[in-house]
């Protein structure tokens, strides 16, 4: 039985929401079962966002996550209000640019940096997204594209294909 608890979090503007929805879609795509649920503050932007991703290859009986397998920082508030529920093995990633956190299990990826020199600090999410699918094989390369492709605005299609492979790279991949 394959079952993966995703924890993402961030602020609201960094494209948490979208990068949950777009890693379920690939999931779904590769022929796993998926379910993504949500949480934001009332702000519009800088408020604390949440998003949990369920992938497995069964049926999936509750749909928030109880120990994270993976859980990634993109803001330090998230990183140190959300960092419990992990396994004991989970793998923590953080975008080294806004989160400080020092241990050796943590590991610590430039995704709004790299982001930024693309031009876009909003396709962060994305950069993110290639490290963790080079990181852990979760989803399968074509089906994140497949999915991204159908969740970004047309015109910001080339920019994201840019914005993974680079994040993609960054995680081993």
């Amino acid at each position: 039985m394959m079952r993966k608890e995703i924890r993402i979090a961030g602020f609201g503007g960094q494209g948490i929401v979208l990068s949950g929805f777009i890693l379920g879609q690939a999931a779904l795509l590769d022929g796993n079962n998926a379910v993504q649920s949500q949480s934001y503050g009332p702000e519009a932007r800088g408020g604390a966002a949440k998003s949990e991703v369920i992938i497995s290859d069964e049926k999936i009986d509750y749909p928030r996550v109880t120990e994270a397998d993976v859980f990634i920082a993109m803001s330090q508030e998230a990183y140190d209000k959300l960092q419990g529920d992990l396994k004991e093995r989970s793998l923590i990633l953080i975008d080294k640019d806004l989160v400080d956190a020092s241990s050796k299990a943590i590991k610590g990826i430039p995704f709004t940096s790299t982001a930024d020199k693309l031009g876009k600090k909003i396709v962060a999410n994305v950069v993110m997204l290639g490290a963790l699918t080079a990181m852990t094989g979760i989803v399968s390369k074509d089906s994140i594209l497949k999915a991204i492709k159908t969740n970004v605005p047309k015109k910001a299609i080339e920019i994201n294909m840019k914005a993974f492979e680079k994040g993609y790279k960054l995680g081993g991949g």
